[in-house]
């Protein structure tokens, strides 16, 4: 099947987007937000961004600042770590047209619908430029919507496959989930993933599809449901009832996953870079014994996409500057902060550029397969009803162990239809 959802993004209006407004308004002025208010004037700019505990934003904010030399002042205006109350937040002040939102930090998957809305700015001539000049594929297309480039790729982000090489010999480089799974139950070890019923299932199920040579939404912005949503619930179903499931595998999520690797019940971790410095705090040995490989093929023969996250910044369509605010986005997405963004947040760089850089290596000595995984990476659908996909997804494929692929195809055809449509799915 096929069909376009462009246009079909519901924003808030009238009373509502008021009332909404005010609601935000409140946090932003330390009730739900913290840190820095949003404060008007004609040097500063609002940048909109969550709260990231490693310090990497307010120096690069410090640094921009002073090379800014008094043209402009970037303020932090902390949004909260979790991802639906940031895009909750941002959404009710843009659709309310607030100008004191000047920079807007994005997860990925809000660019379709930021743009659809009329919410943040096209990057054009010489901005563009500016915003695709050496970086990395996969970012770019997070980026990227009919055409137009909305936002400035900041840090990326993508899972890796780690494993215990004191346990499991290294995999080989097509090394498949089937195969994988089958190592571990023979092994009497689990697999972690994140089941739980969030973004971190449709991170999996969209990798799995894309893997496999599938997609959920063309490039033409249609949603094309296909047998490879069949591929994704067979390896799901698979793992779920075999006995390399982990303990409460329907409600696991990244950090679940980090745990029970710790624990040392598992040989195998599908996650993020995070990882990797956390297990240097079991103990340097136990880091020592981890090695890392791309994510898994669906199918063999076909090269795995690995998932692709990370934080672009956009300009708001609103915001009374947007000279200075460009300005600032720029001086904040350079390469200079993305390597101070990897040093203190572990968050992977954007431009390719920065994965020579000796101290980035030193921080993440996988850095060639990060870049390699990130050039290479499956955006999510780029969507205007993103989040109603999402969703619909979810829905479909939990919990994991009950997934039918004999079915899954229409139902999530059929949920993905009524969810735009604002039916119950």
């Amino acid at each position: 099947m096929g069909r376009s959802f462009r246009g079909g993004v519901r924003r808030l209006a009238g009373p509502a987007a008021t009332a909404a407004a005010v609601v935000v308004a409140a946090a932003a002025t330390g009730c739900g937000i913290g840190g820095d208010e949003a404060s008007g004037g004609a040097r500063a700019v609002n940048w909109y961004v969550f709260n990231e505990p490693g310090g990497a934003y307010e120096q690069a904010i410090r640094d921009c600042n002073q090379q800014a030399d008094g043209r402009y002042r970037i303020n932090y205006v902390r949004l909260p770590t979790d991802a639906n109350q940031q895009r909750e937040l941002i959404v009710r002040r843009l659709a309310a047209e607030d100008d004191t939102v000047d920079l807007v930090g994005m997860d990925v998957i809000w660019t379709a619908e930021f743009a659809e809305a009329g919410w943040i700015l096209p990057w054009e001539g010489e901005r563009r430029e500016a915003a695709e000049e050496g970086r990395l594929e996969g970012p770019l297309a997070t980026v990227t919507y009919e055409g137009e480039v909305w936002a400035a790729p900041f840090t990326s982000n993508t899972q890796l496959l780690w494993y215990r090489r004191d346990r499991v010999d290294d995999p080989p480089e097509d090394f498949t989930w089937d195969e994988m799974i089958d190592d571990a139950v023979q092994q009497g070890r689990d697999i972690e993933v994140q089941g739980r019923q969030y973004e971190g299932l449709t991170v999996w199920v969209n990798a799995l599809i894309e893997s496999a040579g599938g997609q959920i939404v063309n490039d033409e912005g249609d949603v094309v449901v296909d047998d490879t949503a069949r591929t994704a619930a067979e390896i799901i179903r698979k793992l779920a009832r075999s006995p390399a499931a982990p303990p409460g595998l329907a409600t696991n999520a990244e950090d679940d996953a980090r745990l029970g690797f710790e624990s040392g019940r598992s040989n195998y971790q599908l996650n993020y870079t995070f990882i990797y410095p956390s297990a240097a705090e079991v103990g340097e040995d136990f880091q020592a014994n981890i090695g890392w490989a791309r994510y898994p093929r669906s199918v063999p023969g076909e090269p795995s996409r690995p998932p692709l996250g990370g934080i672009n910044i956009g300009v708001g369509a609103y915001s009374e500057k947007p000279d200075l605010a460009f300005d600032a986005a720029e001086c904040l997405t350079s390469e200079a902060n993305q390597l101070i963004a990897a040093e203190k947040g572990g968050l992977a760089p954007s431009s390719a550029a920065v994965y020579d850089e000796p101290a980035l290596r030193e921080a993440f000595p996988f850095a060639d397969l990060l870049r390699e995984s990130i050039e290479a990476g499956g955006p999510r659908p780029v969507t205007p009803a993103y989040a109603d996909i999402s969703l619909a997804i979810q829905k479909t494929y939990h919990p994991p162990d009950d997934v039918d692929p004999a079915t899954v195809v229409q139902e999530l055809t059929d949920r993905i239809d009524r969810a735009v449509e604002g039916g119950i799915f």
